[in-house]
């Protein structure tokens, strides 16, 4: 099949156009980040410490910030040619260089290699945008996203090149402009809006990716176990119950992967609110599931010590309450107020698991993980209930303001 070395981008999204679906090549890349997840989390679930989620969650927010970049590139800009797959191929690669550098301390020689790797990957995503630069609509936003994504790119890069401590304060200025810049251009945003398909679906795929890493780990406890307990059993079930009731309240309760048009300013702080609000969820996902994996392992008779069970129950109220902002913004949320009224009982479901935490010294861990899955139960029959109401009295808005009442 003939394909263009070079052409000109055009806008992914036109209104009036037929909705476009992930490409192959974008399924194709997530696989990258599959393997990056799982290499980063590997270190957690030997060290399940207030350490190790430190690293882990700084290691794990520039991968996805790297995954995010891409994704929102292309939910804006149609350039599937040549150049674009051979970008992409170049990403993929660097990736697995981010990947193989995630194992040790951040003042080590694999955390400056894994710093100069992300650099890279910023500026692949700053050439993309120059490319990007020859769409009239966008000139404004990909000047500034260059120019943003650039000068952090540069000080991620030249972190590499010095020791600790002052490697720390460059990534603390690189990480501000990184995540600072698609903030700072919000208003530009309106006039060079993201697909509202496209992107949703690509961030339910990579919730899908993080989901299943959830059972995998569920699975590796189950693999150390030599003999094969009820306990044991039930606490992998239940385990795998609170991914697949996460999987639920997520797609169905939260609305979380419908489409979200940013046409006035009030939808696009919904959609800076649904965007930033996936990574103390993805972040919630991972954590809890190495934490179920570390139950499962030790289970019957084990039991959660020292930091332990805060770090569980604080990754299970993260993960509740970003589900819980995110189900607030979705569209059908914005058309009834009764919904994200009601979110205030999710928030307070939200905050029981750091109230079991400290009791977790006197409880059976089977207990602990059923009660766990009880309020995902919880908060999934909270959410469909919401979404399933009497729609007779639903208000209806346009933009910010409610116009008429059905």
């Amino acid at each position: 099949m003939d394909r263009t070395f070079a052409r000109t981008l055009r806008l992914r999204y036109v209104a009036g156009e037929p909705g476009r679906k992930v490409t192959w090549l974008e399924l194709f890349f997530d696989l990258a980040f599959v393997a990056a997840v799982a290499q980063v989390g590997a270190p957690l679930a030997a060290d399940y410490s207030i350490a190790g989620l430190l690293r882990y969650g700084f290691l794990f927010l520039l991968i996805w910030w790297a995954w995010n970049g891409h994704s929102t590139f292309a939910t804006r800009f149609d350039s599937d040619d040549i150049v674009q797959r051979a970008l992409t191929l170049v990403q993929i690669f660097v990736v697995a260089v981010m990947a193989v550098n995630a194992k040790d301390a951040l003042d080590s020689v694999s955390s400056a290699g894994f710093a100069a790797a992300y650099a890279v990957m910023r500026f692949l995503l700053v050439a993309q945008y120059v490319r990007a630069r020859t769409v009239p609509e966008s000139r404004q936003l990909t000047t500034a996203f260059a120019a943003g994504f650039g000068l952090a790119a540069a000080c991620w890069l030249a972190s590499a090149l010095v020791p600790a401590p002052w490697r720390y304060w460059l990534w603390a200025v690189a990480l501000v402009i990184d995540v600072g810049t698609p903030l700072m251009t919000a208003r530009q945003s309106l006039d060079v809006p993201t697909h509202p398909a496209h992107l949703p679906e690509r961030y339910g795929l990579f919730t899908i990716i993080l989901l299943g890493e959830s059972l995998i780990a569920v699975m590796k406890g189950m693999e150390s176990q030599e003999g094969w307990s009820i306990s044991a059993a039930l606490s992998a079930f239940l385990g795998m119950a609170i991914a697949f009731l996460t999987w639920w309240w997520y797609f169905d309760g939260a609305d979380a992967a419908s489409e979200r048009t940013v046409r006035t300013a009030g939808e696009a702080r919904a959609f800076v609110v649904w965007s930033y609000a996936h990574l103390p969820l993805y972040l919630g996902i991972a954590v809890a599931g190495v934490g179920i994996e570390h139950i499962v392992t030790i289970a019957p008779h084990g039991h959660l010590h020292g930091a332990e069970p805060w770090i569980l129950g604080g990754a299970m109220t993260m993960l509740m309450a970003a589900l819980t902002a995110i189900g607030a913004t979705s569209t059908r949320a914005r058309r009834d107020p009764r919904i994200r009224q009601r979110a205030a009982r999710q928030y307070v479901v939200a905050l029981i698991p750091l109230g079991i935490a400290p009791l977790t010294a006197a409880l059976p861990l089977v207990v602990v993980v059923a009660l766990l899955a009880a309020l995902c139960l919880t908060q999934v029959v909270l959410s469909v209930r919401e979404g399933t109401g009497d729609e007779r009295s639903v208000a209806v808005f346009a933009g910010d303001r409610e116009i008429r009442s059905v």
